[in-house]
């Protein structure tokens, strides 16, 4: 995460996981919220960057990004998984 401390990035990461979390209605403990929220964001970052040459900056864009790429980390999963 871009210009987000370790500190900070966890906190998003929690927070991104734990909101994709209820939108997907799935059901994942604090630790794989934090994971799905820091590795989603990272993933859409560096899609972001690749296509657009650009990522959503700050801590309200990194959430926004976070939220995003951890609901699609938990459709791949889904998908992969073969639950609904």
């Amino acid at each position: 995460m871009k210009g987000l401390g370790w500190f900070a990035a966890i906190i998003v990461g929690a927070l991104a996981g734990w909101i994709a979390e209820k939108m997907m209605k799935a059901d994942h403990g604090l630790l794989m919220n934090i994971l799905l929220g820091i590795v989603g964001s990272l993933l859409l970052n560096f899609i972001l960057v690749t296509l657009v040459g650009a990522t959503l900056g700050g801590w309200i864009g990194q959430l926004i990004v976070g939220v995003i790429g951890a609901m699609i980390l938990i459709a791949l999963g889904r998908a992969l998984l073969g639950r609904g």
